[in-house]
């Protein structure tokens, strides 16, 4: 006789089949043989509550390998969650709640936005460090308000993406041990069998980054499952993988345990074959039998349960400790401090000094009013200048530090990011410019996700020098500001720096990017009057010509300096023009025609824009009749200012440029 939990797992099963049959397309094998180990968890292991799924003591869960969507759609409908039966025949459908891949803010329950395989894993680390951060910060005793596991599954595909190595070497080092991953071993991938290609030993490499690895020889042996996540909670100081044996496209007797059961449609003739393996007694499509609906009833009565106990436990913590449970609550909110912008650095035109050495001190300032913002570098803070002076270093020792050492893991670092950032704090992470595409993938996630992470990224040109062209970067900034859903600020000077990082601060559905010079530059004097408005609304006239201009000068970071000098060697020769600050494209775009109209205005057609690299992008700003200054070859060893020169980026060039408009 077939069990409740049996009839609940092939209903899990089921339902991915008919879901991705009626779509014609989805991956039915992963979370045919994963149902088990899933419905172990959910049923019988993880805090949720499905009518409230951003109660914040929650278990979070993170399915890193997101292509098996199914999986947690099937879950979260018959655990209760606003997901009704409709949304899972949308699978993967226009406008539906049931996307391809799990996405953050589009399915209710939904932590992460996963797919891109191994990101889920360094989301994990970064939620599981959230918790741990706000526990030591917030916890007092007999009153643990921060108290939750984190979890995820992932496949064979994760653990062969080089950013898993990243993020659990970092969680070993952190004693992460509330971080549990379990994982979906099928010894089968995309195009084929997993021996071709992976045959590392999983014990031995997880042990190595101070994991406990745990061993379920049967997938489909859920008391054995369950035992296993028990005995993972108990371990306190190491994070916890449990490789669990399975059979991918478990049930379909032709496919299962081969590739063909990775992605795609089975066909009526298997499906047929798969649910008589099941012993599905039912010819209705999507169906689901009460006892089911019942089974999973539980998961709403125990979530309904704990937090009303949370909730109790909270009005106690606040009658004792109310300062603290009103700054946690406002961090929950995402709502600001009052006064976050206080204190902030003044300067004035004597202040010279690099882009990256302001960011550096408004930085600071802000962390002694914002305490969500925590963060650091990939193991270069001696030149990002990301270290919070005031505060000490998040570790295993200290999780309510703020300083992070990611080490040298820019990858890891950007995906532990989002992870932090879905747990409500505000990270901050920081390498150079140039190495923005190791941990380009985590922040296209990022943005769609739209979480308010902040990149610190220095040395943003050729001016770095004598590190080559290896460290300069030319592409990077083309490229990034194609990226939809994320402001890209690269200031002038320190009151252009501050503003960026006031823009950044008050960012709540979007990540931001400052891309910052290592060469000192002096602030402007205006700068003080008009980059709070200019900085925001992503460009403005920094400087008005003196007399009728004949064009415009648009420049951005160091090379605005630049632009102001060759306006007045210009004037010189009666020729007058307008300079532009433009340090946010993004930023620029959101503005009224009419603002746009009166800081590039159409009938100044002679424009020249001014930037140390690709020229994509600046022909929508030149316009037709104007012309751009740009790198467009890698750069070259050299003294920072020789390397500048030899590429043309000199008051006489420039003149010389805007005179051929002429």
């Amino acid at each position: 006789m077939t069990t409740v939990s049996e009839l609940s797992i092939n209903t899990i099963r089921t339902l991915t089949i008919d879901s991705v049959e009626k779509a014609q397309h989805g991956h039915p094998g992963m979370p045919m043989g994963a149902a088990p180990m899933a419905y172990s968890l959910w049923k019988n292991i993880m805090n949720m509550n499905p009518q409230n799924p951003n109660w914040f003591n929650r278990d979070r869960f993170v399915l890193s390998a997101g292509h098996g969507s199914m999986l947690q759609y099937s879950l979260l409908h018959l655990a209760g969650y606003d997901l009704p039966l409709e949304e899972l025949k949308r699978f993967r459908q226009w406008g539906s709640k049931t996307p391809g891949h799990p996405e953050f803010g589009i399915t209710p329950g939904v932590e992460a936005t996963t797919g891109p395989l191994g990101q889920g894993i360094p989301v994990s680390v970064g939620l599981a460090l959230a918790e741990r951060h706000l526990a030591e910060t917030y916890n007092r005793d007999n009153f643990p308000i921060v108290d939750h596991y984190t979890y995820t599954i992932c496949g064979d595909g994760d653990l062969m993406e080089g950013i898993s190595y990243e993020a659990a070497s970092f969680a070993g080092h952190m004693n992460l041990g509330r971080l549990i991953v379990l994982y979906d071993s099928n010894d089968t991938s995309l195009d084929g069998e997993l021996n071709r290609s992976f045959s590392e030993d999983i014990k031995q490499r997880f042990e190595s980054y101070q994991w406990q690895y745990l061993f379920v020889k049967d997938g489909n042996n859920i008391e054995a499952v369950e035992n296993a996540i028990k005995e993972a909670k108990s371990e306190k100081n190491r994070p916890t993988i449990i490789e669990i044996k399975t059979t991918i496209g478990y049930g379909a007797p032709s496919i299962q345990g081969t590739s063909d059961a990775h992605s795609d449609p089975m066909g009526e003739e298997e499906v047929n074959k798969a649910k008589q393996f099941y012993n599905w007694n039912y010819k209705e499509e999507f169906y689901v039998p009460q006892e089911v609906y019942n089974d999973f009833r539980s998961i709403i009565d125990n979530g309904e349960k704990k937090e009303n106990e949370w909730n109790q436990l909270f009005n106690q913590y606040q009658e004792k400790h109310p300062e603290l449970a009103d700054e946690l609550k406002r961090i929950i909110k995402g709502d600001l401090p009052e006064d976050w912008d206080i204190n902030l650095p003044f300067y004035t035109e004597k202040d010279k000094l690099a882009t990256r050495a302001s960011a550096s001190e408004v930085l600071n300032a802000l962390a002694n009013n914002v305490p969500e913002l925590v963060g650091g570098s990939a193991d270069l803070d001696s030149s990002t200048k990301t270290k919070l002076k005031q505060f000490e270093d998040l570790n295993k020792e200290n999780y309510a530090g703020r300083n992070i050492w990611f080490g040298v893991r820019e990858f890891a670092m950007g995906a532990i990011a989002n992870g932090l950032a879905l747990h409500h704090l505000r990270p901050f992470v920081s390498t150079f410019f140039v190495f923005s595409d190791y941990l380009r993938p985590a922040i296209r996630l990022a943005s769609l996700m739209e979480v308010p992470v902040t990149y610190l990224f220095t040395h943003d040109s050729i001016a770095v020098g004598q590190d080559g062209p290896t460290h300069q970067p030319i592409e990077q900034l083309a490229s990034l500001r194609a990226m939809p859903g994320i402001s890209i600020i690269r200031p002038a000077d320190a009151n252009e720096t501050k503003e960026a990082w006031k823009v950044a601060l008050t960012q709540s559905e979007n990540p931001t990017m400052l891309v910052l010079g290592r060469q000192g530059v002096p602030t402007l004097q205006v700068t003080d009057a008009l980059a709070a408005e200019g900085v925001r609304k992503g460009a403005y006239i920094i400087s008005e010509a003196e007399e009728s201009p004949e064009g415009i000068l648009i420049a951005a970071g160091s090379e605005v300096h630049l632009a102001l000098e060759a306006q007045e060697e210009l004037a010189k020769d009666n020729i007058f023009v307008n300079v532009v600050s433009m340090p946010s494209w993004d930023l620029f775009e959101e503005q009224s025609l009419e603002y746009r109209e009166t800081v590039l205005p159409s009938n100044l057609e002679k424009r020249l824009t001014i930037e140390m690299g690709s020229k994509v992008g600046w022909r929508e700003y030149a316009g037709s009749a104007g012309s751009i200054m740009s790198i467009d070859t890698f750069g070259a060893s050299g003294s920072g200012e020789q390397v500048v020169k030899e590429f043309g980026f000199t008051v006489e060039n420039v003149v010389k440029h805007f005179k051929a408009l002429l």
